[in-house]
């Protein structure tokens, strides 16, 4: 089975929409861009499209390389105090002279469409209801429209990265999977990853899993994002895999798809919280 991630994003998508027409929610997106960075321009088109779809309104700010910390920082706290804003996200990367995490860590918590912020994470850590990472909630959800069971599956996430492996684990965690996170210097990865009901590679090294490293009948969920001459491939070698997965997800048009339909669900959540008190 081929977890489609395009008619997921769609179906919710179409759903969401809905949901924004039929409450009357006013929701503002803010984005912003330091630098020129083209894979950036691109994330940030299609982050534009679904939200145009659904009715949500998007205010870019596109800053120079040349931009200071200090400036970024100035507007995000000008984005922080304007109650028109639900949400703000700061693309990575950023030049070298402005400290990311630093930047992101000083969004709003009530605003982080991300997930990224400290009490975001902490409540993540908790177990508590919070904004999750987008990429780690497409996941979820993914697994959960195909009805793939999490709680109790051997689930090995192949990445520590904090924008996916370490959030992850806490997620899968939350839903009762047993979780193992292996990494660059786990010591013969192919015995850890046959043991998985539920893989999920997340390391940006182009192929890395091969068929004889899965279990047969697992499910396979395709993370990384590399470019051979010119064309998108994962971490799993897809063709192959495919022959021993009962569930994998395609590179491009798997995960992707989610995390932008994610980033909406995030929205609307946000939006709910600030309509609430």
């Amino acid at each position: 089975m081929i977890l489609d991630g395009k008619k997921v994003r769609d179906e919710l998508l179409a759903e969401m929409k809905q949901k924004i027409a039929s409450n009357n929610l006013k929701i503002k997106l803010a984005i912003i861009l330091v630098g020129d960075d083209e894979a950036s321009k691109i994330y940030i088109r299609n982050k534009e499209r679904a939200c145009e779809f659904v009715g949500i309104t998007v205010q870019k700010h596109l800053l120079d390389s040349n931009t200071t910390e200090n400036e970024l920082i100035t507007l995000i706290n000008k984005l922080n105090a304007d109650d028109s804003i639900t949400g703000i996200i700061l693309q990575s990367p950023v030049p070298n002279s402005i400290d990311f995490d630093k930047c992101s860590g000083l969004i709003k918590s009530s605003k982080d469409v991300d997930g990224f912020t400290a009490s975001n994470i902490y409540n993540l850590y908790l177990g508590k209801d919070t904004i999750l990472p987008c990429t780690v909630k497409g996941i979820i959800k993914l697994l959960e429209y195909y009805n793939i069971p999490i709680a109790g599956a051997n689930t090995v996430i192949v990445g520590r990265g904090n924008i996916v492996g370490k959030p992850l684990s806490l997620a899968l965690l939350s839903k009762n999977a047993t979780v193992t996170v292996a990494h660059s210097k786990t010591k013969d990865l192919a015995s850890i990853t046959k043991n998985a009901d539920i893989l999920i590679a997340a390391t940006g090294v182009p192929h890395l899993i091969k068929k004889d490293m899965v279990k047969k009948n697992a499910v396979v969920i395709d993370v990384g994002v590399s470019r051979i001459d010119g064309h998108i491939v994962g971490d799993v070698d897809y063709d192959s895999v495919f022959k021993v997965a009962s569930a994998i997800t395609p590179n491009p048009g798997g995960v992707g798809p989610m995390t932008v339909a994610m980033i909406i669900d995030n929205l609307i959540m946000m939006k709910g919280r600030e309509n609430n008190g």
